[in-house]
């Protein structure tokens, strides 16, 4: 039985913890695999790894973001019978499910890609006497996402994608129930 570990800073890491869940198959009843329960110290280690990298990925031009979000859109539509091998195995929806799944958050990595035009700021002269406004759109850090067990590739690339490409970092925690998912997707990007 193969256990399902982390993932910070690119890495695969068992964590801190000695605690595990198991990884059912709500299909057979089978139990699959076992994943790592994290700590606080865990998520120190990941929280200090996305700080680390901050500066650099937020000084990272838009599009750049954009070409590597585009091609990890591709890379996600080269693997979609392996998300979707791995989404019906842990969570019990069909194949053609998960497919339509991972299709939907597909959906929203393309839409990322076109945040070079989306981060443009704005500016109006003299909107009261003497008073020019403008906006900046700027990477603010660290975004978080806690995803629920139902949706354990669309909901993420509901946020991940978003987060990335306006030049923040990212750090998940999928469902325990289902997370292999988000370590492929880990893999990928």
């Amino acid at each position: 039985m193969n256990i399902v570990p982390h993932v910070i800073n690119g890495q695969h890491t068992p964590g801190q913890n000695k605690n595990h869940s198991d990884i059912i198959n709500p299909a057979t009843g089978e139990r699959l695999n076992k994943v790592v329960l994290g700590t606080a110290d865990d998520l120190d280690v990941a929280v200090a790894a996305a700080q680390a990298a901050f500066p650099a990925w937020a000084d990272t031009p838009p599009l750049t973001r954009a070409r590597i979000l585009f091609r990890s859109r591709d890379l996600l539509e080269k693997h979609i019978e392996k998300f979707a091998a791995v989404i019906t195995a842990e969570h019990g929806k069909t194949l053609s499910d998960a497919k339509g799944e991972i299709m939907r958050g597909l959906e929203v990595v393309e839409f990322a890609t076109g945040v070079p035009e989306l981060l443009k700021g704005e500016y109006t002269g003299q909107v009261s006497r003497g008073i020019d406004a403008w906006t900046m759109r700027q990477p603010l850090g660290i975004a978080a996402g806690i995803t629920p067990f139902n949706f354990p590739v669309m909901v993420p690339l509901w946020m991940a994608p978003v987060a990335l490409a306006t030049g923040n970092c990212f750090i998940l925690k999928p469902s325990e129930r289902d997370p292999s998912a988000s370590v492929l997707l880990a893999d990928l990007f």
